[in-house]
């Protein structure tokens, strides 16, 4: 047989993903203020895309006259809601020019500000911008100033600077003392003077390696680390089990005494280097708003402050297409209007599906909307997308990164998606609604009755929680609570105080 090239012929089939649908896919997976981003750097790729304001004209939306019957479907409780859900999505109603540039919205934010001057200053209403800055001062700015004031040798400031550098954001030296020492090629001595001198400036407590050295700086320079002091200073981990008595041998003191030592030991600061971390507020903004209306129903809003709305602008579009161009430049404009078009039905599309899967999610959980956690039932991202009739990875991508605010606070969608133990009523009850009653009956606790997880489980039972003690451990050590024997110590040391 013969060796050499040939040619074959073969058809196959394959699924595959167009850079298109992609886009689609990551659209509805970000949050609004992802999109709000993602919108303006494709307004700047695309000059027939631009920003609409609201009709001035647009109609009041009215409350749901009547409750909602018990079997309604999401669309229905969308669609009663007063949102976008009762508004046209099409491209009709967003697909045409507008005279409104954001010159009035500018005006208008203006005329706020002006008012609330003029009105004596009443500026709760306006944004805090103290919360949105960052420091202006970071740890290791702060504490080179300091360097040139606390010391006059050049190869120990040298030194000191480079331990300046390794802090963390709390102020600790993570790395080994002797490890700088060689990266350096300076004595071990040089570099533990220069340490010295590091934990000498102020914030007190820089420089630490350890919690118990962060504590005992910040005691020495209160004039406070006596004999007593260090004992319980090198005994914290005696301190967080709450052994007291212990402690009060190892101390030496009695309990006024021992009382004073704890007050003094929690004045002091265990992460002195926050002070100058950069701010991490981040307020949390809503994708979706939802309000109760006088019907006994809910309206589902999307939060537009947060979600621009796009259109081609049309007169942009006629005018460059009316003016001299070769086939290249007509060909280049026929694409970015299809592009335009396409992003504005994918933000349509995107909008709908999370206004439909929000109102499933508020009708499975409308008990605790209206009654609180106890009332949360157990969900899964396959029942609500069987209701809405769409896939179960497309219900994942619309709850990540998505908030709902209502009047109970702000929470993320996927908070609503809990697992579930058996209930005598047959229903289920959501682990965060066990979680709940697990913490309630662990703070009506007195030290004279701590409950052991068996009791708890025994209690659950009788409130038709079928529960076994393991699993109320696990419930209780998820939120943070100790054991009966921890729980015990830490009243008494707080009895004590």
């Amino acid at each position: 047989m013969a060796l050499g090239p040939r040619l074959y012929l073969r058809q196959s089939q394959s699924l595959v993903m167009t850079p298109q649908l992609q886009q689609a896919i990551k659209l509805l997976a970000a949050s609004n203020l992802e999109i709000e981003t993602f919108i303006a750097e494709a307004m700047e790729a695309n000059p027939l895309l631009d920003t609409a304001a609201p009709a001035a004209d647009e109609p009041e939306r009215h409350d749901s006259p009547d409750p909602l019957p018990e079997g309604a479907s999401a669309d229905e409780l969308m669609l009663r809601g007063g949102g976008e859900g009762d508004a046209p999505l099409d491209l009709a109603s967003v697909d045409r020019d507008w005279d409104t540039g954001d010159g009035e919205a500018r005006s208008a934010r203006d005329a706020e500000w002006g008012a609330a001057a003029a009105s004596g200053g009443d500026f709760d209403d306006l944004p805090d911008w103290e919360q949105l800055h960052a420091a202006e001062l970071t740890l290791a700015e702060h504490l080179e100033a300091q360097i040139g004031a606390a010391t006059s040798d050049p190869q120990c400031a040298f030194i000191a600077r480079h331990i300046i550098g390794l802090l963390d954001e709390a102020g600790y030296l993570p790395a080994p003392l002797d490890e700088v020492a060689d990266d350096l090629g300076v004595d071990i001595f040089e570099a533990k003077a220069a340490l010295r001198l590091v934990q000498s400036l102020d914030p007190s407590g820089v420089g630490a390696r350890n919690l118990a050295e962060c504590i005992a700086i910040q005691a020495r320079e209160a004039d406070r680390y006596d004999p007593c002091m260090k004992a319980l200073i090198d005994n914290l981990e005696l301190v967080a089990r709450g052994e007291v008595e212990r402690l009060k041998r190892l101390c030496r003191v009695d309990d006024e005494d021992f009382a004073d030592m704890l007050r003094e030991l929690r004045s002091y600061n265990p992460r002195p280097g926050l002070a100058f971390a950069p701010s991490a507020t981040s307020t949390v903004v809503p994708d979706i708003l939802l309000t109760a209306n006088t019907g006994g129903g809910w309206d589902i809003t999307l939060n537009e402050e947060t979600l621009p709305k796009l259109i081609v602008n049309r007169s942009y579009y006629v005018e460059l297409n009316a003016g001299p161009g070769n086939r290249e430049s007509q060909a280049w404009l026929k694409e970015k209007l299809a592009d335009a078009h396409w992003l504005i039905r994918a933000l349509d599309q995107r909008q709908k599906t999370i206004l439909k899967t929000a109102a499933e999610i508020v009708r499975q959980q409308d008990g605790f909307f209206r009654l609180g956690v106890s009332e949360l039932r157990p969900l899964t991202l396959r029942e609500v997308a069987e209701k809405i009739e769409m896939h179960e990875s497309t219900v994942s991508r619309v709850t990540s990164n998505k908030y709902l605010w209502c009047e109970r606070g702000t929470f993320e969608l996927k908070y609503f998606f809990t697992s579930g133990v058996a209930s005598a009523d047959g229903e289920g009850a959501s682990s965060e609604a066990i979680k709940a009653r697990i913490r309630a009956l662990i703070e009506a606790e007195t030290i004279k009755d701590i409950l052991s997880d068996q009791q708890l489980a025994e209690m659950l039972q009788n409130e038709g929680f079928d529960l076994a003690r393991r699993t109320v451990a696990k419930y209780r050590e998820a939120i943070g609570l100790g054991s009966s024997a921890e729980r015990r110590r830490a009243k008494k040391l707080a009895g004590a105080r």
